[in-house]
């Protein structure tokens, strides 16, 4: 990875009320390359959207009265119809990036990309430019128009759009970035009659930074800011790192907020299992000058944080509750749950036996649609279980839970048929997956035979900041509950995207169509950590 140029690096000081404390990360696990906007005729609420690479529904908005309590109100890429592309896609890193979320005259705009990561980068195909606009973010039915698609090459490139039809006219190149690698994520800000142009370099890993740059005309000749880089946690030893790819805003009052992504790291075992996370900080922007930033920690001094004066409570999902959902009684699919791809929506169903799940013919590591359904970790340390109701019938049935960035890094945990002693399918506990360097060693242990008679518990838990545990044990009998393996966080390891949790069933090739029906599903938050 390059490395940036830090001759002439500083952060200037802030002078801040000392009398709110900004606690981060504001939206804790999968939720990177946020832009945020605040929008004070509808009830002054702060709106995100998110990227979701190949996470179904995209594109993820969510929403506060005080930059700190957030909720997930809806996703502006709810429908396969509304981006066909989406549903061909295979590669890990592809699907929906850097989201660009504005609001004018009552309408909201994303702006965004859907990326085809196993087309290569010089085919113009790989990109499809897309806009989302609606007047109501939390409604089904936002409209999709499609933009020319280019490709993109190192620097920003700036293009006239028709943001009714999608059209745009020939993109023109209008900043190279302060020479960090990969110059993306541009956000054009017009204040004190400059045109600012903040953008991310350094790729998203350690050397990731903010810069910015500021014309007279939109056009260009655009200058640099002397303090460039403006925002980054590079070569120090925070905790929050690879900070950038970041959004500025004011609130109500008319003070200036930033937002930026950045992953919790323990810098000596090099692991960030929570992935690329939205953070908060206070910015300092006078008149006729460059915006100065504080550095994001997990606890930041700042003035007033904004208040609730309308007291009412936005619709949606708190993105830290923790949950315990019967399936039996609440028989349909939350809003923060999540496909890994667009899903087969017939292999997701309710029944006697709760959310039942229909096996697909692959297993977790297939690039094929695999039956699985997730939910976001958003806590440091939490625990997930479910009671799993099924009746295996041949070789390779299983069913379990997983611990899931993609089908190249996932833990898993399963109910599985193997050959037993006399090479007749017996039922196994059976934990194994495909790490982010190394795969662990699988382990496989017996199944109870009193276990067999009723559902089984199968449990993930993060128990501290290096290890997973899984786990399994009669439903009926929470304190049989027996540890099968334990393994490091840090084989969960997230380039682009976090963790989720949830469930699959697969045949593993076989012929079988044993389904496996799940209830009560719970996830409880467990812990934080901010140092």
């Amino acid at each position: 990875m390059l490395g940036l140029a830090i001759a002439g690096l500083g952060y200037g000081l802030l002078t801040l009320a000392q009398n709110s404390t900004v606690t981060n990360p504001i939206l804790p696990g999968f939720y990177p390359d946020p832009s945020c906007i605040f929008v004070p005729e509808l009830d002054d609420t702060f709106f995100c959207a998110s990227s979701s690479f190949r996470a179904f529904p995209g594109v993820p908005i969510t929403a506060s009265r005080d930059l700190q309590s957030w909720a997930l109100i809806s996703h502006a890429f709810n429908r396969p119809e509304q981006l066909p592309v989406f549903a061909g896609l295979h590669g890990s890193a592809g699907g929906i990036w850097a989201p660009t979320l504005r609001y004018r005259n009552g309408t909201f705009y994303i702006v965004s990309t859907c990326v085809n990561d196993d087309i290569p980068s010089n085919d113009t195909s790989r990109w499809t430019n897309f806009i989302v606009s609606t007047t109501n973010l939390t409604a089904p039915n936002a409209y999709i128009s499609w933009a020319m698609l280019w490709n993109v090459r190192s620097g920003i490139k700036q293009a006239t759009i028709d943001i009714k039809t999608g059209e745009i006219g020939q993109p023109v190149n209008i900043w190279n970035g302060t020479g960090g690698l990969a110059p993306e994520g541009p956000h054009t800000y017009k204040k004190d009659g400059f045109y600012y142009l903040l953008i991310a370099e350094g790729g998203t890993g350690l050397d990731h930074s903010a810069t910015i740059a500021r014309s007279r005309s939109i056009n260009g000749q655009y200058d640099s800011n002397p303090a460039n880089p403006i925002l980054t946690n590079a070569n120090t030893t925070e905790y929050f790192q690879a900070v950038a790819h970041a959004d500025l805003f004011q609130d109500g009052t008319g003070n200036w907020w930033g937002v930026a992504l950045s992953m919790r790291l323990d810098l000596q075992a090099r692991t960030a299992p929570m992935g690329r996370e939205t953070v908060l900080y206070p910015v300092t922007w006078k008149q006729g000058q460059w915006p100065v930033i504080s550095q994001v920690k997990g606890r930041i001094s700042s003035w007033p944080l904004p208040q609730n004066s309308s007291n009412k409570a936005i619709p949606g999902l708190s993105v830290t509750d923790s949950e315990d959902i019967d399936f039996l009684e609440e028989p349909e699919i939350p809003p923060n749950f999540l496909y890994y791809g667009v899903p087969d929506n017939i292999s997701y169903e309710f029944s006697k036996g709760g959310l039942c799940l229909t096996p697909s013919s692959t297993g977790n590591t297939s690039t094929d649609n695999v039956t699985r359904i997730l939910r976001r970790q958003s806590h440091s340390l939490f625990t997930y279980s479910v009671d799993v109701d099924w009746s295996p019938t041949r070789l390779g049935d299983e069913s379990g839970v997983t611990i899931f960035i993609d089908t190249d890094n996932h833990l898993d945990l399963g109910i599985v048929q193997l050959p037993g002693s006399n090479e007749t399918a017996t039922t196994y506990l059976r934990f194994q997956g495909k790490g982010a360097l190394t795969a662990p060693q699988p382990t496989i242990a017996d199944v109870a035979s009193e276990w067999k008679s009723g559902s089984i518990t199968l449990e993930i838990k993060a128990f501290n900041a290096t290890h997973l545990a899984f786990s399994a044990g009669p439903a009926a009998h929470e304190s049989q509950l027996k540890t099968i393996a334990v393994a490091p966080s840090g084989l969960i390891q997230p380039i682009f995207t976090g963790a989720s949790l949830g469930v699959y069933t697969t045949v593993n090739d076989s012929a079988s169509h044993a389904e496996a029906c799940f209830t009560p599903w719970r996830y409880n938050g467990d812990g934080q950590f901010h140092t």
